[in-house]
């Protein structure tokens, strides 16, 4: 495996959140297999989907932070050490072997490395991935409160999150950060933390700190300069929301959390499912060309 030489400063740059005092942070997809939801035709046009009350906790878009913890089945189960898996690492180094990371969006993040590479940037590493309670806990013991969030409340608690730096320098100085700012939200990448909206995250910048949430959800929230917390109150305020991101045609609804939660959805389209992790589901829909469809409840 290819092994890269970091320096002392950059072990100590990345790796924790650098958290604010308490703030009013606003409340508010990995795809989730659709066989967690039950489905029966409905006419010849709709599919009827009960969601699971559970899915509120379970997708790309859930929201984690000192407000909201994560929930046991928000954690993927494709979680694996990246340095066993040889073909989930080409084109970038590790920090060390005890990276973890969902294998679904390593191999996402492993076709931005290739494409980045194109581009004549190819000094890439992951400093930090997915963390269980005990790591995160360990981590929160040694740099205190201030510095990192306590068990559950991590974004790196759910294998969605990775620091990534650079071989070469600082990746907030380092090409990799630029192509990073400027490229990452087309893979389905956003930076979470970022410098100006630090009221609203309740972290410091962290120009390492990537999150996927998913297309076209990243895209939006690169055009429009929404948090994930600023995206999901978006949805929600919105009811459904159409979107164009490269030539495909996007119907997102964001649905309330309820003991029986079931809509109705166009058949033949292929949809996602992701809760909110606070009080709703989003279902984003891919529409064809020319198409108005809707999610119905």
């Amino acid at each position: 495996m290819k092994k890269w030489l970091v320096s002392l400063s950059l072990l100590l740059l990345v790796g924790c959140e650098s958290v604010l005092p308490a703030q009013n942070v606003n409340m508010n997809a990995q795809e989730n297999n659709v066989d967690q939801a039950s489905e029966s035709t409905s006419k010849d046009m709709y599919n009827t989907v009960t969601i699971p009350k559970e899915q509120v906790h379970k997708g790309n878009l859930v929201l984690v932070n000192k407000e909201y913890p994560i929930h046991p089945d928000a954690i993927p189960a494709d979680i694996v050490y990246l340095y066993e898996n040889n073909e989930l690492t080409q084109g970038y180094g590790l920090l060390d072997n005890t990276i973890q990371l969902s294998t679904n969006i390593a191999q996402i993040f492993g076709e931005m490395i290739q494409d980045a590479d194109k581009d004549g940037v190819s000094h890439f590493m992951i400093s930090s991935g997915y963390r269980d309670e005990s790591e995160q806990e360990k981590l929160y013991e040694e740099k205190g409160g201030e510095y990192a969030l306590p068990p559950g409340y991590s974004e790196h608690n759910i294998g969605f999150a990775l620091d990534i730096g650079s071989t070469l320098e600082s990746i907030s100085t380092a090409p990799e950060g630029a192509w990073l700012q400027e490229h990452a939200s087309e893979y389905g990448f956003i930076l979470r933390y970022p410098e100006d909206k630090t009221d609203i995250t309740g972290i410091m910048y962290e120009p390492w700190h990537f999150r996927y949430v998913g297309l076209p959800h990243s895209k939006i929230m690169d055009d429009k300069n929404l948090t994930l917390e600023e995206y999901l109150d978006f949805l929600k305020e919105q009811g459904n929301y159409t979107a164009t991101i490269d030539g495909q045609n996007y119907q997102i609804s964001f649905v309330p959390v309820s003991d029986h939660m079931t809509i109705e959805v166009p058949a033949q389209h292929q949809y996602e499912l992701s809760g909110n992790n606070v009080d709703g589901v989003i279902v984003t829909i891919h529409q064809n060309e020319g198409e108005d469809v809707e999610v119905m409840e």
